[in-house]
């Protein structure tokens, strides 16, 4: 499995994003895009553009970063290991399954039970371990240093930044001249990816970062001037809680990202329930993030303003439909 260049990889622009995307698009799904209006949730907007990524494989786009890692990087015979909340060990266990390479998932105890059990039914040798994703990191670091294996970094990765990317080339072309980009924020892999796309045209889109008010890493990072550790709790924790946001998506988001946005858990609950209740549309809480920025009257478009919103995840428990 040859390694592509690092010359490939020597910026996060647009032109490592569309180099990178025949890589991985033999392994990824192009994901639809659904066309609606705010009237249908109960707010202002004319025009909507869902994103449903958590269609993708393993239920998130963090498919797309772990696939390019494990495609464009030379692999030992080790294998690889990451770190994750649980969307980012899924996608590592499910990809490292396909191209059949060892992998071994560090998870903090906060992780759901269904991530859990989706990264032990790709055959991942699952470690659970540490109250928060930073315990879980700071175990895969040791893990790697001892085994040789490869570190698949959940966000500050330039192949993960670049196969987030990847999400923005798709989307742009599947929804043409969107003004405003609606993106949830964790550790900024996927906003981070958006703003490298558009990091030559910057004036024409707004992307706007979300975040859980519970876990405001890239609103404290943007008041410091630097990334800082901050608060990593609330609903969304296992997916939007690191403890600072990635030092490589960084000057991305002071360059790219319009304004961030904090959003209660009770707006994310509210969030969810409306996308099931309206287009019976199930998401995890990370996943429902970005939209509750519109539900809750966070954000509010413009007349006439054009809103993508991203769906970045569903890695969550089935609907009971017997209920």
């Amino acid at each position: 499995m040859p390694a592509i260049s690092s010359a490939t990889f020597r910026d996060l622009t647009p032109e490592a994003i569309a180099a990178i995307e025949p890589l991985i698009r033999p392994h990824i799904r192009t994901t639809p895009v659904l066309e609606t209006r705010g009237a249908d949730f109960g707010f202002a907007a004319e025009s909507l553009a869902l994103k449903l990524e958590f269609c993708q494989h393993a239920g998130s786009f963090k498919a797309r970063g772990a696939f390019t890692n494990l495609l464009a990087r030379e692999i030992p015979a080790a294998g690889v290991v990451a770190a994750s909340g649980g969307n980012h060990g899924v996608a590592v266990a499910f990809a490292a399954h396909r191209l059949r390479i060892p992998a071994r998932i560090f998870v903090p105890t906060v992780a759901s039970s269904e991530k859990i059990e989706r990264i032990r039914s790709c055959g991942a040798d699952l470690v659970v371990t540490g109250d928060r994703y930073a315990d879980a990191l700071a175990a895969s670091e040791q893990w790697a240093e001892s085994s040789g294996a490869l570190a698949i970094h959940a966000y500050d990765q330039i192949e993960t930044l670049l196969g987030q990317g990847t999400l923005a080339q798709e989307f742009e072309r599947q929804a043409p001249g969107l003004d405003t980009w609606l993106v949830a924020v964790g550790g900024g892999g996927l906003i981070g990816g958006i703003a490298a796309w558009f990091s030559d045209r910057r004036a024409t889109v707004k992307i706007v970062g979300v975040e859980p008010q519970a876990a405001p890493t890239l609103t404290e990072a943007l008041r410091a001037g630097h990334p800082v550790d901050s608060p990593a709790g609330g609903i969304a924790a296992d997916s939007l809680a690191p403890r600072r946001v990635g030092g490589l998506m960084f000057p991305l988001a002071q360059r790219g990202v319009s304004e961030v946005i904090l959003v209660s858990d009770e707006a994310i609950r509210d969030a969810q329930h409306r996308l099931w209740s309206t287009l019976r549309i199930v998401v995890e809480p990370g996943g429902a993030a970005a939209f509750a920025a519109l539900t809750s009257g966070a954000y509010v478009p413009r007349p006439g303003e054009r809103v993508g919103v991203v769906l970045c995840g569903a890695n969550t428990a089935s609907v009971n439909l017997a209920r």
